[in-house]
């Protein structure tokens, strides 16, 4: 096995135990991206020589005996969001060109407090406004949309060119390109990591998570991004639980919630019997299943929508008013749809999210958690934009993607994706657990315990380049 190919855990005891140095990992990593990154296309911009001074001085520091914790040494991608002190936040965007960072984010602050090493800015959908991230190739298909926003953190820990990434989560951003991609996708609960110098799509709805290979992974890095900043007025004051799953995996009186509703509608028949299988496997491991009706699911777009337009719109009101003709067609029509939004429709989608926050507080005290599907099909065709159902209905490919993953950012609740296998092409298919605030500590037993079920999952296999490129 390459270094680049371990996960963050297995990395971090290599170098706690002198087996393998930062600098290793960190230029195993590099090499990795000069091999594929041409090809899958997940980076804005790669630092290098900053990777490697950081690598020196980790391996220095360790030999020191300075050691930080397990993220020391480890490198790690970060979406083009989020500030560093001295680098381009682009957001993927024209709008943003020539901007840099005046100073660190509170996450970045965090990471580089526990010695982990950016290797670079991975690529979002402009300004985190989409489900696609078109800049960025699937890791099993380059054909085929990542997803999104944080195509391009998902896509590098899935080719092994970051071995942990952040990205961000306003209707599933962080769990929907987790999912199609084959990793591990953390939503924590809102406020838990404070959004500090992280650009915003919609303040009331957005997160910050890790994207990881292994549920272990995404508690070790959660477990350095948690905890207040005053900065960030959202930001939880509650102190953060243990994350790190143990090794127990028995799940005995575990009560996990079924939806019988919503989750399970209009889904691909491959991803459904994927995560039927995986929730068969919790209860084989001891939980007990409970069938559950979601409440109000008629309103669960419209709430969404309702709350991340108008408030998008009014983050971009200045440049949307100035330079207009910077942004991608998709983003700016959505913008200038916001001006258009009454007040009223806001106000309302607010009450909606206070009952829907109330219903799913009940369910959610009937059972422990809830297991779904994290999207309702693999990853489509780059030039797709629909899909069409068994029973004849077409869905728009974005409102399809958010479908499922935007209930627990309306209702600010956490979320884990974890991988449970692949569809006769070769897909992944991703299985989402939701459960109470604050409760992620749960979420990540619950999906450590499945991972123990499985086989250990490997990198995606980037294909040498996509049917398109080789048509050119």
């Amino acid at each position: 096995m390459q270094p680049y190919e371990m996960t963050l855990a297995a990395a971090a005891d290599a170098i706690r135990a002198r087996q393998m140095s930062p600098v290793e990992l960190v230029d195993s990593v590099l090499e990795r991206i000069e091999r594929v990154e041409p090809r899958t296309g997940a980076y804005v911009s790669v630092t290098a020589e900053r990777a490697r001074r950081a690598a020196r001085e980790a391996e220095d520091d360790i030999a020191a005996g300075r050691h930080r914790g397990p993220l020391h040494g480890i490198p790690m991608g970060l979406k083009d969001l989020i500030d560093v002190a001295g680098t381009a936040t682009s957001a993927s965007s024209r709008v943003r060109a020539g901007h840099r960072a005046p100073a660190d984010s509170t996450v970045a602050t965090r990471l580089s407090a526990a010695g982990a090493v950016l290797v670079g800015k991975t690529h979002t959908h402009e300004f985190a406004y989409g489900l696609t991230t078109p800049q960025t190739g699937n890791a099993w298909d380059l054909d085929r949309v990542a997803g999104g926003s944080s195509g391009g953190s998902a896509v590098a820990v899935a080719a092994g060119t970051a071995t942990f990434a952040l990205g961000t989560d306003t209707g599933g951003s962080i769990r929907v390109p987790a999912a199609l991609n084959g990793v591990v996708g953390l939503k924590p609960t809102y406020g838990l990591v404070p959004r500090h110098g992280v650009t915003s799509l919609s303040w009331s709805l957005d997160h910050v998570g890790p994207i990881t290979r292994t549920v272990e992974d995404a508690a070790l890095v959660l477990t350095v991004l948690a905890g207040h900043d005053p900065r960030d007025p959202a930001s939880l004051t509650a102190p953060p639980t243990a994350c790190r799953p143990g090794p127990r995996t028995d799940l005995t009186g575990l009560r996990i919630g079924v939806p019988r509703t919503y989750y399970f509608e209009h889904v691909d028949a491959e991803v459904e019997a994927a995560v039927r299988s995986a929730i068969d496997a919790l209860e084989a491991l001891g939980a007990r299943l409970v069938e559950v009706e979601i409440p109000l699911t008629r309103y669960i777009r419209a709430t969404q929508w309702g709350l991340m337009v108008p408030e998008a719109t009014a983050y971009h009101e200045a440049t949307l008013r100035t330079v207009p003709e910077l942004y991608q067609d998709d983003v700016r029509v959505l913008l200038e749809a916001g001006e258009l939004m009454p007040a009223g429709d806001y106000l309302r989608a607010q009450r909606s999210r206070t009952l829907m926050r109330q219903e799913w507080t009940h369910l959610l005290r009937d059972v422990d958690l809830i297991a779904a599907p994290t999207v309702p099909a693999t990853a489509v065709r780059a030039d797709q934009e629909t899909i069409t159902w068994t029973d004849g209905t077409v869905e728009g490919v974005s409102d399809a993607y958010v479908r499922l993953s935007a209930p627990a950012n309306i209702t600010g609740m956490p979320s884990l994706s974890v991988p449970v296998g692949h569809d006769t092409t070769g897909l992944p298919i991703g299985m989402q657990l939701v459960g109470r605030p604050l409760e992620e500590s749960l979420l990540l037993r619950v999906g450590h315990a499945y991972e123990s079920t499985r086989p250990a999952r490997s990198l995606a296999p980037v294909p040498p380049t996509s049917k398109a490129m080789h048509a050119l």
